[in-house]
Order: structure tokens, then C-alpha cells, then sequence
């Protein structure tokens, strides 16, 4: 959620929710129902004002004055029984309108689109393709089966198999490892939510279309753990020495991916579910951008370690989800198609999130919202994608990352005779 008041007053906060590309007209519609919902306010207050005065008048009041009395005082509580219902509309009106307009982009954000990212750094080499493409050495491995995964679901749905499997469970407990060593706390969280935390997370209502509801239930499908993770200290005053508050969450997540139609349709790197391991930070509001740094910092490690060269851009403005004021893509090489493509990103949201779930710190000089980030430490199916064509060999096997072969026992996997 937006601040109405900065959005009205500060015009450099307008500006940067410009930059995320809105609809027309959307930002003086929402200032105009919050114009609207505060000229109530203020009627509102009046009436209950006069209508308390009116009730002590009542109790000084003479016996031949009383009668008068209780009439003004029925009067002006007739009066502001019809207008509540009134506040109570505008109030809604201007809340629902002003959860359409996203987190103002920061200052540093480039401007522009997809195309318009400014690249940071780039770490490796583009390596050229190896004999077959992703898609078809998890087929020929076996490790891959769309096929049966089309017909038991649908399409972008497939069955993971044999050695992927067991190289899946090696990233996470890798991964999850790394993250516990620095302090992250490990979560398995639902992956059904209630509407409401997908809202209070930033996610509806622009976000919608890309969700699978159970409205049997009032249920939604997550497709990150950021959801419930976010939800973990709804409502509640943090201490400001309990910060950050650091988790590491897996779960298997689900998209619709709406407006994808044609797109990487081969093999598992964009598909309906898949498993994700995600970190998620409350920060003081202080040190927040120090934090998103950080969690850049443990997904650079994390794609280095495995061998895979990659790139850090800064997204442009018009590219930013609703949440973000400020995200980092690390994009990964990918030889088959000859250029990079993104695998994780991190997220500053600041105050965004935390005034719709109400998260807010105390510190000495009282209480104030949190800042939260987000960031994925490893995009399990996609990693895998990467790991088929960096660590393929000429011959058709595959050499095992060498910092997941303690949690595997082998180092190599041949072909299927």
C-alpha cells in the first residue's frame, strides 16, 4: 500500500510511481477518492462531535429543557447514522482504487522496460552450446518427462526423474545449509493462503490473473514462499535489536504464467509448479538497502559455486512488480540460446508490504513500519536447467557440481545404455 499522504504532497514520490508505467489517469482518481473519503472524515467527526455534546447537554439539562434536548441529540444521531454508511463506502472506494498503483521506483531504478536494465557486472564466460539443449539431454537422460506430465495435467506440467531428483534435494539442502550458517531461520510454510495475505503481501490485486484460487475454500495457490513468509509477523511490533529477521523458506510453488503462451514451451524452465527456496527479511528502514546488498551477495555466491556464468542487472522502472521499489536479476548464461536469462532475483519492497500487514519496529524514538525484501536462493527447475547445459560433456554425461557431491554420493552420470 501506497502513502496517500507523500503521494499527495511529494512530488518525487508521485513521480516514481509514474516511472512504473500506470494507467492514465489512475494516481488523480485515487487522490480524488481520498479527497473524497477525507471531506467525510471530517463531516463524520463533526457530527460525533455535536452528538456528544448534545448527550452531556441531556444531563445538565432542566426537566422542562429535557425533552428539547433528547430531541437535538436523536436528531443528530438520525443525522449521523445516514452519513457513516457514506464514510464507510468512500473509505473502501479510495482503498480499493489505491491498491492498484504500486510501490513508487527508486531513484536508482534506470528508466524504461524489459529491454532498458542496466547490467551491473558480468562473471564468466558464454561458454558455446553443448550437443544437445536442455530440453532434450533431460529427455535423454531420463530425467525429464513432459510427455506423461501433459497428459496427467496439462501442459507446462512435467514428471522429474531418476538423478534430477536427487540433484533437486541436493540444492535445496546445499542451499538451505548456507543460508542456516548465516543466521537464516528455516521455514516450511503453507503454500495455501487466505485472499487477504495475498493482498497484504503485494501480490493481489494486480497480480491476480497469475494465481490458482480455490474459491470453494477462499484459498489461493503461492507462487513464491515470500507469501507466507510475509505473513509470519502480520500485525505485530518488532523489537528494533530482533533485526533483521532473516528466513529461508522451500516450498513448491504454482503460476499460471497468463501471457506466456509460446514461450520456452521445452523442457522445465518455465512451467505451472515447481520448488524454490526463498529468503525473506524484515529490516529496519535504516538499513534495508544494506540488506538487499546482502541477499545479492548470497545469490552471486550461491550461481558462482555452482559453475554458472552469469550477469547482475538492475531492472528498469517499468519493469518492477507491483512491490519492488528496487530489483536485482541475476541472469545465467544460457549456451543453447545464446544469451542470458534470469534464474533468481531480490527485492527491496520497504515500507510497501509492511503498511498492509501492519509490521511495524520499535525503536527509540517510537514505532514505524518495517522494510521488507525478498530474494530467491535457488529456483530449483531453472538452476537444474542451467546445470544440464554448464556441466554436460561431450560425451553425454553429466559431472555433478562439485559442491553437491557430498549430499549425493557420485560425481558423474552416464547416459541410459
Amino acid at each position: 500500500m501506497i502513502d496517500l499522504r507523500r503521494l499527495r504532497d511529494d512530488p518525487a514520490y508521485r513521480a516514481g510511481i509514474e516511472r512504473k508505467r500506470v494507467a492514465d489517469g489512475l494516481i488523480d482518481d485515487v487522490l480524488a477518492a481520498d479527497d473524497a473519503r477525507r471531506v467525510l472524515v471530517a463531516e463524520v467527526e463533526a457530527l460525533r462531535a455535536r452528538q456528544n455534546a448534545a448527550s452531556k447537554e441531556i444531563g445538565r439539562s432542566t426537566p422542562e429543557e429535557r425533552p428539547a434536548k433528547i430531541a437535538a441529540a436523536s436528531e443528530l444521531k438520525d443525522e449521523l447514522a445516514a452519513r457513516e454508511p457514506d464514510l464507510a463506502a468512500a473509505e473502501a472506494r479510495a482503498r480499493e482504487l489505491a491498491l492498484h498503483l504500486p510501490n513508487p521506483a527508486d531513484g536508482s531504478v534506470p528508466d524504461g522496460g524489459e529491454d532498458d536494465a542496466e547490467v551491473l557486472r558480468t562473471v564468466g564466460d558464454e561458454v558455446a552450446a553443448p550437443p544437445l539443449d536442455h530440453a532434450a539431454f533431460g529427455e535423454a537422460m531420463g530425467w525429464v518427462d513432459s510427455e506423461h506430465g501433459a497428459a496427467t495435467s496439462g501442459s507446462r506440467f512435467a514428471y522429474l526423474q531418476r538423478e534430477a531428483v536427487m540433484l533437486e534435494f541436493a540444492l535445496v539442502q546445499w542451499v538451505l545449509g548456507r543460508l542456516v550458517a548465516e543466521g537464516f531461520v528455516p521455514v516450511v510454510p503453507p503454500v495455501l493462503v487466505r485472499e487477504q495475505v495475498m493482498e497484504e503481501a503485494g501480490f493481489f490485486p494486480t497480480d491476480r490473473h497469475q494465481v490458482y484460487e480455490l474459491p470453494d475454500d477462499g484459498l489461493c495457490l503461492v507462487g513464491t514462499a515470500e507469501v507466507p513468509l510475509s505473513a509470519l509477523h502480520r500485525g505485530e511490533i518488532l523489537a528494533a535489536d530482533s533485526l533483521p529477521r532473516r528466513y529461508v523458506g522451500f516450498s513448491s510453488c504454482f503460476r499460471r504464467e497468463a501471457g506466456t503462451y509460446g514461450k520456452d514451451t521445452r523442457g522445465i524452465f518455465r512451467v505451472h509448479q515447481f520448488d524454490k527456496v526463498e529468503m525473506f527479511s524484515f529490516a529496519e528502514p535504516d538499513t534495508s538497502w544494506d540488506e538487499l546488498e546482502r541477499l545479492l551477495a548470497w545469490e552471486e555466491s550461491i550461481v558462482a559455486d555452482l559453475g554458472l556464468p552469469y550477469r547482475v542487472i538492475s531492472c528498469a522502472a517499468g519493469d518492477l512488480g507491483p512491490a519492488a521499489a528496487k530489483k536485482y536479476d541475476i541472469e545465467v548464461w544460457l549456451p543453447s540460446e545464446g544469451r542470458y536469462r534470469e534464474l533468481t532475483s531480490c527485492s527491496n519492497y520497504l515500507d510497501f508490504s509492511a503498511r498492509r500487514l501492519e509490521t511495524r519496529v520499535r525503536g527509540g524514538s517510537g514505532t514505524r513500519l518495517v522494510h521488507t525484501l525478498n530474494g530467491t536462493a535457488c529456483a530449483v527447475g531453472r538452476t537444474l536447467v542451467f546445470l544440464a547445459e554448464h556441466h554436460q560433456d561431450a560425451d553425454g554425461s553429466f559431472t555433478v557440481p562439485e559442491v553437491l557431491r557430498p549430499f549425493l554420493g557420485f560425481d558423474r552420470v552416464d547416459p541410459p545404455a
